[in-house]
């Protein structure tokens, strides 16, 4: 899934999963304008199905996804709406990719700050690098659900409960970037002061 692309700033980071020996072969890439552009809502989005790319049906035949992918959207799409398209087409203009550039840069501090403010509150932080969320543990063996409440209740403040991710999300808790400078830094003036 690519509408994060944008956030990596590490070079050694694929920007594609095509980039990955035999992805080819077994991943379908999604690419949006959802988090870097602010076209969540909008839904202009890419997906890159390779013709190589095969699955198994129910009886275990091979099905070339391509095929389907394409019947999909040749009879049951009509594409995204011109006003949409051209917001798209503007994200690549000069302007365009200079406010993108600065609207990442902008969530990745608020994601830098979050980090450092958790971290220094003695929290087990995970991501908010070349990505917008931060990724907490559970302080006190807390499960995904009460964390939230916890902080909804005490300091009036919402994330995303791991849990909601899967089972592995369990235990861990996801804070978001996507934010006004000032929200997020009164986010976690609260969250640390308890």
């Amino acid at each position: 899934m690519r509408p994060y692309e944008a956030f990596i700033t590490d070079p050694s980071l694929p920007h594609s999963i095509y980039e990955i020996e035999g992805a080819r072969d077994c991943a379908i890439e999604f690419r949006s304008f959802s988090k870097n552009a602010g076209f969540t809502g909008t839904r202009c989005a890419l997906t890159v199905v390779p013709k190589t790319l095969k699955a198994k049906a129910l009886d275990a035949s091979e099905v070339e996804l391509w095929k389907l992918w394409n019947r999909r959207q040749s009879t049951k799409f009509n594409g995204v709406s011109y006003i949409v398209q051209r917001g798209a087409e503007a994200v690549y203009s000069e302007a365009g990719k200079a406010q993108v550039n600065a609207l990442v840069s902008f969530y990745l501090e608020n994601a830098k700050i979050i980090c450092e403010q958790l971290t220094g509150a003695g929290f087990e932080v995970y991501g908010g690098v070349n990505a917008p969320y931060i990724w907490l543990k559970t302080p006190n063996n807390l499960s995904s659900w009460d964390f939230f409440d916890k902080l909804l209740q005490t300091v009036h403040v919402v994330g995303t409960p791991g849990s909601g991710f899967g089972a592995a999300g369990e235990g861990y808790f996801r804070i978001s970037a996507f934010n006004s400078r000032e929200n997020v830094q009164e986010a976690m003036k609260r969250i640390t002061a308890k």
